[in-house]
């Protein structure tokens, strides 16, 4: 029987919260051709020429109120997942890497490959497809192999946002807050968002956030619910409707006290600490809303390496 490995992926990182990790990791994240389009030529003088002046001392101060214990939620959870699923399936090598920090798509491939792994399962730790973060994923991984003589058995996961066990973890989660909480007049649904322009290239991420939702939603119930996205960057126009605009204006059209969740987010990071459960909160308080509820994602609640352990049997 051949020798299986699994590769967890996430985003990363920056080493520390000081500008000059950040001017770091953000140099390497917003290089990737996946998550900036715009050509090379245009970009680059941009991106070094005034977004890493600037940008990095104010990413820095955002990262240091999300810190826990001198790490970062994203890592520590990931490598708790890591843990859990080594645990649940002692018989497959498993590793986590990540696109942007250490330790590496590579680093943690090379590592899998010297334990003798010959069929290999990578999990992009992003419930929804999109090129932005499972494709660039994808082109790590397949530049790995370009330049190795021994290629294993690869399996990638594309996606797993249809699968019952993530649906039924978010709608049993939503459902306990909904009992605990009875005066709450809407759910809000936030999802990372991307420029609307890589949706006309073909992106389906938008159609999975959707439908996502409605899979949720069929397991809760008829509850009213908003669909919308956050993290916009940069002036190009991206999917709506925006996340900090729609908190803005539900407490003038009534709706006072809502429940948010973000299902494209497995563990807990800079997006949701600090945009969701803190800036857009202020948002909606500051216009008259007067509840305001983040449920977090599984973060290292073992019932992902439970899904995981189902998606990859």
């Amino acid at each position: 029987m051949k020798k299986r490995g699994l590769l967890l992926v996430n985003l990363g990182t920056p080493e520390n919260t000081s500008p000059r990790a950040l001017r770091k990791y953000l140099k390497k994240f917003l290089s990737d051709r996946r998550v900036i389009k715009t050509h090379p030529l245009v970009w680059q003088p941009l991106l070094h020429g005034i977004i890493l002046n600037t940008r990095p001392r104010k990413s820095a101060r955002l990262y240091e109120k999300i810190v826990q214990e001198g790490e970062f939620p994203l890592l520590t959870y990931t490598a708790a997942q890591e843990k859990n699923l080594q645990e649940l399936c002692p018989d497959v090598e498993v590793a986590m890497g990540m696109s942007y920090s250490a330790p590496s798509i590579e680093t943690s491939l090379e590592n899998l490959l010297n334990k003798g792994v010959e069929e290999l399962t990578v999990l992009p730790m992003y419930p929804q497809y999109s090129g932005t973060t499972v494709g660039s994923v994808f082109d790590s991984v397949m530049n790995y192999f370009l330049k190795k003589d021994n290629i294993v058995d690869l399996s990638f996961i594309r996606s797993f946002y249809q699968e019952p066990l993530y649906i039924k973890y978010f709608a049993d989660k939503i459902k306990n807050a909904l009992a605990k909480e009875t005066d709450i007049e809407a759910l809000i649904f936030s999802y990372h968002g991307i420029p609307l322009s890589y949706v006309t290239d073909g992106d389906t991420y938008p159609e999975e956030c959707t439908e996502t939702t409605r899979l949720i939603m069929e397991e809760i119930g008829d509850f009213p619910h908003y669909q919308t996205y956050q993290s916009k960057f940069g002036p190009a126009e991206w999917l709506t409707p925006a996340t900090d605009d729609t908190l803005k204006k539900l407490p003038g059209q009534g709706v006072k006290k809502v429940l948010i969740v973000a299902p494209g987010f497995v563990v807990d990071c800079l997006e949701t600490l600090e945009e969701l459960e803190e800036e857009n909160r202020t948002y909606f308080l500051e216009n008259g809303g007067e509840k305001y509820i983040y449920l977090p994602p599984f973060n290292d609640d073992k019932a992902f390496a439970e899904l995981v352990k189902e998606i990859v049997k």
